[in-house]
Protein backbone atom coordinates (compact mmCIF):
# COMPACT_ATOMS: atom_id res chain seq x y z
CA UNK A 1 0.00 0.00 0.00
CA UNK A 2 1.32 3.46 -0.83
CA UNK A 3 0.67 6.99 0.40
CA UNK A 4 0.59 9.42 -2.51
CA UNK A 5 -0.37 12.99 -3.30
CA UNK A 6 -2.11 14.43 -6.36
CA UNK A 7 1.25 15.28 -7.99
CA UNK A 8 2.38 11.66 -8.03
CA UNK A 9 4.82 11.92 -5.14
CA UNK A 10 5.06 8.82 -2.93
CA UNK A 11 5.31 9.61 0.77
CA UNK A 12 7.66 7.33 2.71
CA UNK A 13 9.03 9.56 5.48
CA UNK A 14 7.38 10.87 8.65
CA UNK A 15 8.82 13.66 10.81
CA UNK A 16 7.23 13.23 14.23
CA UNK A 17 7.75 16.03 16.75
CA UNK A 18 7.70 15.01 20.40
CA UNK A 19 7.93 18.44 22.05
CA UNK A 20 7.89 22.14 21.21
CA UNK A 21 10.28 22.97 24.06
CA UNK A 22 13.97 23.65 23.59
CA UNK A 23 16.83 24.62 25.90
CA UNK A 24 18.44 26.69 23.10
CA UNK A 25 17.11 29.92 21.61
CA UNK A 26 18.66 29.77 18.15
CA UNK A 27 18.12 32.96 16.16
CA UNK A 28 16.92 31.14 13.04
CA UNK A 29 14.29 29.22 15.00
CA UNK A 30 12.74 31.21 17.84
CA UNK A 31 12.90 34.49 19.75
CA UNK A 32 14.93 34.84 22.93
CA UNK A 33 11.79 35.37 25.02
CA UNK A 34 8.04 35.16 24.84
CA UNK A 35 7.52 31.57 23.68
CA UNK A 36 4.32 29.94 25.01
CA UNK A 37 4.86 26.22 25.52
CA UNK A 38 2.25 23.51 25.17
CA UNK A 39 0.83 22.02 28.36
CA UNK A 40 1.83 18.42 28.95
CA UNK A 41 -1.66 17.08 28.32
CA UNK A 42 -1.64 18.76 24.90
CA UNK A 43 1.34 16.66 23.80
CA UNK A 44 0.84 13.28 22.21
CA UNK A 45 1.84 10.48 24.55
CA UNK A 46 4.48 8.00 23.44
CA UNK A 47 1.75 5.44 22.98
CA UNK A 48 -0.19 7.82 20.72
CA UNK A 49 2.91 8.63 18.66
CA UNK A 50 3.70 4.93 18.32
CA UNK A 51 0.14 4.23 17.20
CA UNK A 52 0.39 6.92 14.54
CA UNK A 53 3.71 5.50 13.36
CA UNK A 54 2.10 2.07 13.02
CA UNK A 55 -0.87 3.53 11.13
CA UNK A 56 1.42 5.51 8.81
CA UNK A 57 3.60 2.43 8.26
CA UNK A 58 0.57 0.50 7.05
CA UNK A 59 0.10 3.02 4.23
CA UNK A 60 3.75 3.16 3.19
CA UNK A 61 5.91 5.05 5.70
CA UNK A 62 9.28 3.30 6.20
CA UNK A 63 11.39 6.10 7.75
CA UNK A 64 10.69 8.03 10.95
CA UNK A 65 12.55 11.04 12.29
CA UNK A 66 11.89 12.26 15.83
CA UNK A 67 12.09 16.04 16.14
CA UNK A 68 11.21 18.98 18.34
CA UNK A 69 11.82 21.57 19.80
CA UNK A 70 14.59 19.58 21.36
CA UNK A 71 13.38 15.95 21.37
CA UNK A 72 15.91 14.84 23.97
CA UNK A 73 14.17 17.11 26.49
CA UNK A 74 11.28 14.65 26.45
CA UNK A 75 11.78 12.21 29.33
CA UNK A 76 13.04 8.72 28.45
CA UNK A 77 12.95 9.26 24.69
CA UNK A 78 14.65 5.89 24.22
CA UNK A 79 11.35 4.27 25.21
CA UNK A 80 9.63 5.85 22.23
CA UNK A 81 12.51 4.80 19.96
CA UNK A 82 12.01 1.22 21.14
CA UNK A 83 8.27 1.42 20.39
CA UNK A 84 8.92 2.76 16.90
CA UNK A 85 11.61 0.14 16.28
CA UNK A 86 9.06 -2.57 17.05
CA UNK A 87 7.01 -1.51 13.99
CA UNK A 88 8.26 -3.98 11.41
CA UNK A 89 7.74 -1.76 8.34
CA UNK A 90 9.93 1.02 9.78
CA UNK A 91 13.48 0.48 8.54
CA UNK A 92 15.12 3.73 9.61
CA UNK A 93 14.75 5.76 12.83
CA UNK A 94 16.58 9.03 13.30
CA UNK A 95 16.53 12.06 15.57
CA UNK A 96 17.26 15.73 14.96
CA UNK A 97 18.79 17.32 18.04
CA UNK A 98 20.84 20.28 19.18
CA UNK A 99 23.23 17.74 20.69
CA UNK A 100 23.25 19.08 24.24
CA UNK A 101 21.94 15.89 25.86
CA UNK A 102 23.74 13.34 23.67
CA UNK A 103 26.36 12.54 26.31
CA UNK A 104 23.64 11.34 28.68
CA UNK A 105 21.26 9.72 26.19
CA UNK A 106 22.95 8.62 22.96
CA UNK A 107 23.92 5.12 24.02
CA UNK A 108 20.43 4.30 25.29
CA UNK A 109 18.87 5.69 22.09
CA UNK A 110 21.11 3.61 19.84
CA UNK A 111 20.53 0.50 21.95
CA UNK A 112 16.78 1.07 21.57
CA UNK A 113 17.02 1.10 17.78
CA UNK A 114 18.08 4.58 16.63
CA UNK A 115 19.94 4.33 13.32
CA UNK A 116 20.92 7.93 12.49
CA UNK A 117 21.48 11.26 14.25
CA UNK A 118 21.26 14.80 12.86
CA UNK A 119 22.81 17.53 14.99
CA UNK A 120 22.06 21.20 14.38
CA UNK A 121 25.43 22.97 14.59
CA UNK A 122 25.56 26.49 13.16
CA UNK A 123 29.07 27.46 14.27
CA UNK A 124 32.39 25.93 15.30
CA UNK A 125 33.70 29.11 16.90
CA UNK A 126 32.58 29.16 20.55
CA UNK A 127 31.75 32.86 20.65
CA UNK A 128 29.79 32.75 17.41
CA UNK A 129 27.98 29.60 18.55
CA UNK A 130 26.96 31.37 21.76
CA UNK A 131 25.71 34.34 19.75
CA UNK A 132 23.61 32.19 17.42
CA UNK A 133 22.24 29.75 20.02
CA UNK A 134 22.02 32.44 22.71
CA UNK A 135 23.96 30.23 25.12
CA UNK A 136 27.44 28.87 25.85
CA UNK A 137 26.76 25.26 24.84
CA UNK A 138 29.38 24.33 22.23
CA UNK A 139 31.71 22.36 24.52
CA UNK A 140 28.85 20.14 25.75
CA UNK A 141 27.59 19.59 22.20
CA UNK A 142 31.05 18.65 20.98
CA UNK A 143 31.48 16.09 23.76
CA UNK A 144 28.25 14.52 22.58
CA UNK A 145 29.51 14.39 18.99
CA UNK A 146 32.73 12.73 20.11
CA UNK A 147 30.64 10.08 21.84
CA UNK A 148 28.21 9.35 19.00
CA UNK A 149 31.09 9.10 16.51
CA UNK A 150 32.02 5.87 18.30
CA UNK A 151 28.52 4.37 18.21
CA UNK A 152 27.17 1.98 15.53
CA UNK A 153 25.13 4.53 13.58
CA UNK A 154 24.50 4.61 9.83
CA UNK A 155 25.25 8.32 9.68
CA UNK A 156 25.87 11.43 11.77
CA UNK A 157 24.86 14.61 9.98
CA UNK A 158 25.66 18.15 11.05
CA UNK A 159 23.05 20.67 9.92
CA UNK A 160 24.50 24.15 9.35
CA UNK A 161 22.11 27.04 8.65
CA UNK A 162 24.23 29.74 7.03
CA UNK A 163 23.25 33.40 7.49
CA UNK A 164 25.18 35.94 5.47
CA UNK A 165 27.24 38.21 7.66
CA UNK A 166 26.76 36.00 10.72
CA UNK A 167 28.37 32.56 10.29
CA UNK A 168 29.18 32.31 6.58
CA UNK A 169 32.81 33.07 7.44
CA UNK A 170 33.12 29.52 8.85
CA UNK A 171 32.54 27.70 5.57
CA UNK A 172 36.19 26.69 5.27
CA UNK A 173 36.26 25.24 8.80
CA UNK A 174 33.09 23.21 8.19
CA UNK A 175 34.45 21.96 4.86
CA UNK A 176 37.66 20.79 6.55
CA UNK A 177 35.59 19.01 9.20
CA UNK A 178 33.50 17.26 6.54
CA UNK A 179 36.58 16.32 4.53
CA UNK A 180 38.53 14.80 7.43
CA UNK A 181 35.88 13.25 9.70
CA UNK A 182 33.02 10.79 9.57
CA UNK A 183 30.49 13.60 10.02
CA UNK A 184 28.39 14.59 7.01
CA UNK A 185 28.14 18.36 6.97
CA UNK A 186 24.98 19.75 5.34
CA UNK A 187 24.70 23.44 4.54
CA UNK A 188 21.07 24.59 4.71
CA UNK A 189 19.81 27.81 3.21
CA UNK A 190 18.31 30.22 5.76
CA UNK A 191 14.50 29.95 5.71
CA UNK A 192 11.81 32.26 7.16
CA UNK A 193 10.67 30.06 10.03
CA UNK A 194 11.40 31.93 13.25
CA UNK A 195 9.67 34.82 14.95
CA UNK A 196 11.88 37.91 14.79
CA UNK A 197 14.48 35.97 12.77
CA UNK A 198 15.12 38.99 10.54
CA UNK A 199 14.91 36.83 7.42
CA UNK A 200 15.57 38.52 4.11
CA UNK A 201 16.66 36.98 0.84
CA UNK A 202 19.89 38.99 1.04
CA UNK A 203 20.84 36.96 4.15
CA UNK A 204 20.56 33.66 2.28
CA UNK A 205 23.84 32.12 1.12
CA UNK A 206 22.84 30.28 -2.09
CA UNK A 207 24.13 26.77 -2.68
CA UNK A 208 25.75 27.67 -6.00
CA UNK A 209 27.76 30.41 -4.30
CA UNK A 210 28.87 27.92 -1.64
CA UNK A 211 29.97 25.34 -4.18
CA UNK A 212 32.02 27.99 -5.98
CA UNK A 213 33.66 29.01 -2.71
CA UNK A 214 34.53 25.41 -1.90
CA UNK A 215 36.07 24.91 -5.32
CA UNK A 216 38.11 28.07 -4.80
CA UNK A 217 39.49 26.45 -1.65
CA UNK A 218 40.98 23.77 -3.91
CA UNK A 219 38.51 20.95 -3.25
CA UNK A 220 36.94 18.87 -6.01
CA UNK A 221 33.43 17.67 -5.22
CA UNK A 222 32.25 14.34 -6.67
CA UNK A 223 28.44 13.95 -6.84
CA UNK A 224 26.98 11.06 -4.83
CA UNK A 225 24.22 9.15 -6.59
CA UNK A 226 20.74 9.85 -5.21
CA UNK A 227 17.45 7.96 -5.39
CA UNK A 228 15.76 11.27 -6.11
CA UNK A 229 14.08 11.80 -2.71
CA UNK A 230 16.95 13.25 -0.70
CA UNK A 231 16.54 16.85 0.42
CA UNK A 232 20.28 17.42 0.05
CA UNK A 233 22.48 17.43 -3.03
CA UNK A 234 25.30 15.20 -1.81
CA UNK A 235 28.98 15.09 -2.69
CA UNK A 236 32.15 13.40 -1.57
CA UNK A 237 35.60 14.93 -1.62
CA UNK A 238 38.20 13.77 -4.10
CA UNK A 239 40.87 14.67 -1.53
CA UNK A 240 39.19 13.47 1.65
CA UNK A 241 37.11 10.74 3.24
CA UNK A 242 34.04 12.72 4.17
CA UNK A 243 30.82 13.85 2.51
CA UNK A 244 29.04 17.16 2.24
CA UNK A 245 25.48 18.14 1.34
CA UNK A 246 23.53 21.22 0.32
CA UNK A 247 19.84 21.80 1.08
CA UNK A 248 18.75 24.60 -1.24
CA UNK A 249 15.28 25.16 0.19
CA UNK A 250 15.15 28.78 -0.99
CA UNK A 251 17.01 28.94 -4.30
CA UNK A 252 16.39 25.41 -5.62
CA UNK A 253 13.79 23.63 -3.46
CA UNK A 254 13.27 19.88 -3.69
CA UNK A 255 9.47 20.16 -3.54
CA UNK A 256 8.87 18.14 -6.72
CA UNK A 257 10.52 15.08 -5.13
CA UNK A 258 9.39 15.63 -1.53
CA UNK A 259 8.54 12.34 0.15
CA UNK A 260 7.73 13.52 3.67
CA UNK A 261 4.96 14.70 5.96
CA UNK A 262 5.05 15.91 9.56
CA UNK A 263 3.16 15.53 12.80
CA UNK A 264 3.47 18.23 15.45
CA UNK A 265 3.95 17.55 19.13
CA UNK A 266 0.25 18.28 19.68
CA UNK A 267 -0.83 15.82 17.03
CA UNK A 268 -1.47 17.92 13.93
CA UNK A 269 -0.58 16.54 10.50
CA UNK A 270 1.27 18.99 8.25
CA UNK A 271 1.91 18.00 4.66
CA UNK A 272 4.60 20.68 4.18
CA UNK A 273 6.92 22.58 6.48
CA UNK A 274 5.25 25.75 5.15
CA UNK A 275 1.66 24.49 5.28
CA UNK A 276 -0.96 27.02 6.26
CA UNK A 277 -3.40 24.31 7.31
CA UNK A 278 -3.25 21.26 9.57
CA UNK A 279 -5.25 18.07 10.16
CA UNK A 280 -6.03 17.26 13.79
CA UNK A 281 -5.03 13.63 14.36
CA UNK A 282 -4.91 13.96 18.16
CA UNK A 283 -8.63 14.63 18.20
CA UNK A 284 -9.15 11.39 16.30
CA UNK A 285 -6.80 9.42 18.54
CA UNK A 286 -8.48 10.64 21.70
CA UNK A 287 -11.94 10.40 20.16
CA UNK A 288 -11.48 6.64 19.81
CA UNK A 289 -11.58 6.69 16.05
CA UNK A 290 -10.47 3.46 14.39
CA UNK A 291 -7.15 2.96 12.64
CA UNK A 292 -8.97 2.70 9.32
CA UNK A 293 -10.73 6.03 9.90
CA UNK A 294 -7.40 7.69 10.72
CA UNK A 295 -5.79 6.13 7.65
CA UNK A 296 -8.50 7.52 5.41
CA UNK A 297 -8.06 10.99 6.93
CA UNK A 298 -4.31 10.77 6.40
CA UNK A 299 -4.75 9.67 2.77
CA UNK A 300 -7.14 12.55 2.10
CA UNK A 301 -4.82 15.12 3.67
CA UNK A 302 -1.74 13.80 1.85
CA UNK A 303 -3.58 13.75 -1.48
CA UNK A 304 -4.04 17.51 -1.04
CA UNK A 305 -0.34 18.08 -0.23
CA UNK A 306 0.91 21.40 -1.59
CA UNK A 307 2.84 21.45 -4.86
CA UNK A 308 5.55 23.45 -3.15
CA UNK A 309 6.30 26.49 -1.02
CA UNK A 310 6.52 30.06 -2.29
CA UNK A 311 9.51 31.44 -0.38
CA UNK A 312 10.67 34.73 -1.89
CA UNK A 313 7.86 34.64 -4.45
CA UNK A 314 4.53 36.49 -4.67
CA UNK A 315 1.89 34.98 -2.42
CA UNK A 316 4.27 33.60 0.21
CA UNK A 317 2.82 33.58 3.71
CA UNK A 318 4.86 32.56 6.73
CA UNK A 319 3.36 29.69 8.73
CA UNK A 320 1.94 30.86 12.05
CA UNK A 321 4.06 28.38 13.97
CA UNK A 322 7.82 28.66 14.36
CA UNK A 323 10.20 25.84 13.47
CA UNK A 324 10.30 24.59 17.07
CA UNK A 325 6.50 24.39 17.15
CA UNK A 326 6.23 22.61 13.81
CA UNK A 327 9.07 20.14 14.29
CA UNK A 328 12.51 20.52 12.72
Amino acid sequence: MILADSFGRIITSLRASVTDRCNFRCRSCMPAEGMAWLDRDELLTYEEIARLVRIFSEVGITRVRLTGGEPLMRKNLFQLVRMVASVSAVKDISVTTNGYFLVEQAEALVSAGLTRINVNLDALDADRFSEMARGDYLDKVWKGLELVEKLPLHSIKLNVVLIRGVNDGEVEEFVDLARTSSFIVRFIEFMPLGKDDGWAFEKVVPTEELISRIKELGHRLIPVASNGTHAARRYRFENGRGKIGFISSVTDPFCESCDRVRTTADGKLRTCLFSLGETDLKKMLRGRMSDDEIKETVRTAVWAKEEGHLINRPGFVRPERTMSQIGG
